[in-house]
């Protein structure tokens, strides 16, 4: 390639951040370490002017943590995913479901013209 001008000029990965004065001064920044029941770190970094957060989600298992290595919060439980069927059954007994099905099998029977 000629040197005359027409390459395209770039920076190679790592290379040396621009000069400050081209992107502005970076904000001042302070490094948090959170833990987590199963004992995992995460290290966050926030601007010094923030109020830091007091719990975190750890990035290794998705738990609450917090800034006390030695008494992390605990794990929340977590509700079970219950489908419509299941609410249905909780507000309906066996009798209910069964008058229920009865009607509407009656419902649809007479739609149709049929004979029960």
């Amino acid at each position: 390639m000629s040197s005359n001008g027409h390459a395209i000029r770039g920076t190679r990965i790592g290379a040396i951040q621009a000069l400050h004065s081209e992107r502005g001064e970076p904000v001042p920044r302070q490094r948090v370490s959170y833990w987590c029941a199963n004992g995992h770190e995460t290290v966050t970094s926030f601007a010094l002017y923030i109020e830091v957060p007091t719990e975190w989600d750890c990035t290794c298992c998705g738990w609450p943590s917090s800034r006390d290595q030695h008494n992390p919060p605990q794990r929340r439980t977590v509700k079970p995913y219950k489908s419509h069927l299941t609410y249905v059954r909780e507000r309906r007994s066996e009798e209910e479901a069964e008058d229920l099905l009865a009607e509407a099998l009656a419902a649809r029977a007479a739609r149709r013209g049929e004979l029960i």
